[in-house]
Parts: structure tokens; C-alpha cells; sequence
């Protein structure tokens, strides 16, 4: 399978959000990322469900929706009525970290469980064969335009070895600092997914920007 682009609508225009989410769709991109932050979890506030209802509207590509907020349990159903096709909660907010998988899945999304830069990979192992996608956070969550943690490549290859020793063939995601000199790497540690925001919307050229990503 190709590797996927998945450009970080947080990074958008604002003042254009339409216009840059149809720059989306007619670009090669796969996915739609869109990150929801609650001011608790993280350090910063974005986009609300009426936004998101607002790009479904427009998107012609899946919704990867990651969910860095308190509670996501409480949330699942409205999130799945905004249109997710994915959505990836943080270990670190989950107490109950498998129910939430399923109740994720219960309502007919893939689920996915992001980790922070600090969060070892060890920590998945309960759950690993009931993911769809692991997010590794290659910056610290909560802001846009963040230097890439060099440490992500290792963590990378410890989950890919932990994937090749299950039977669940799970994506394997990178949030965070991707950009023209970091892609390839990532790719070829085991990445699956990259989701790149600065990177793409702050470009000259954003529909070329995600060409480059797409192919090694």
C-alpha cells in the first residue's frame, strides 16, 4: 500500500477554510485531518463540532478527526453525527482506554489511539489488536508549526516490530513537524500515514506541496 498524506486543516486559513478544504480535495491527499482540542488536555482550543459539520460538508475524502480532549467517551456519538470516519483518542486521556476503542468501532468508525512524545510504545500492547491506526505525535500536541522530535524515528520502528508480531496489520501514523526533509525517513522507519499542516498550508504551492509528500 502507498503511504497516505493527510494534510492538518488546523494549519488552513481560516478566513478561507472552504476554499483550502477544496484545495484538499482536488490535490493528492487521502485524508482529511482535523484536530480538536479542549484548552484541558492541551494548551490551545480549535475547531468545534459545527466546523466540522461545516467540512463534511465540503470533503470528498475521509475525515481523520483526533480528538486531544478530556473525556472522549462523552463525545463519540456526536463526532460520529459530524461525519469521522476516524477517530483516534490519546491514551494518556483515556481511563478506560479499551472501552473506548470499542465504543468507537460500536458506532461504525475505525479507532485510533495517539500517544504523546513521552509515552512509550509498551503501553499499547493491550490494545493493539483492536486498533485500526496508532498516532505517534512527532511534537509535543497542541500547537501547529512545531520542530520534529528526533526520537520519532526509533518509536516508529518499535511499533512496526510490535505490528509484524501481531496479526493486526494497524497504520502506523506521524503528527507533527513532517516536511520535505523528514518524509522519506519516516516512510521508510514504517510509517503509514503522515499528517503534515505548516508544511502543506504555508507552502507557495500547497496542491504541489502534497505531491512531493505522496511520492518518495
Amino acid at each position: 500500500m502507498s503511504h497516505l498524506i493527510a494534510p492538518s486543516i488546523l494549519a488552513a486559513n481560516f478566513g478561507k477554510l472552504d476554499k483550502d478544504c477544496e484545495l484538499v480535495n482536488n490535490s493528492k491527499a487521502d485524508w482529511f485531518h482535523i484536530d480538536v482540542m479542549d484548552g484541558v488536555f492541551v494548551p490551545n482550543i480549535s475547531f468545534g463540532m459545527p466546523v466540522i459539520k461545516s467540512i463534511k460538508k465540503i470533503a470528498q475524502k475521509p475525515m481523520d478527526v483526533h480528538l486531544m480532549i478530556v473525556e472522549p467517551d462523552r463525545y463519540i456519538k456526536d463526532f460520529k453525527k459530524c461525519g469521522a470516519d476516524i477517530l483516534t483518542i490519546h491514551l494518556e486521556a483515556c481511563n478506560h482506554l479499551h472501552r473506548t476503542i470499542h465504543a468507537i468501532k460500536e458506532e461504525g468508525m475505525k479507532a485510533g489511539v495517539a500517544i504523546n512524545p513521552h509515552t512509550p510504545i509498551n503501553l499499547l500492547k493491550e490494545v493493539i489488536n483492536d486498533l485500526d491506526m496508532v498516532c505517534i505525535m512527532s511534537v509535543n500536541p497542541g500547537f501547529g508549526g512545531q520542530r520534529f522530535i528526533e526520537n520519532t524515528y526509533k518509536k516508529i520502528e518499535e511499533l512496526d516490530k510490535l505490528r509484524q508480531k501481531t496479526e493486526n496489520n494497524f497504520l502506523i501514523e506521524v503528527d507533527g513537524g513532517v516536511n520535505d526533509k523528514n518524509y522519506s525517513k519516516l516512510i521508510k522507519s514504517g510509517a503509514d500515514v503522515l499528517v503534515a499542516g505548516s508544511f502543506v498550508f504555508n507552502s507557495s504551492e500547497p496542491i504541489n506541496t502534497i505531491s512531493k509528500l505522496k511520492h518518495i
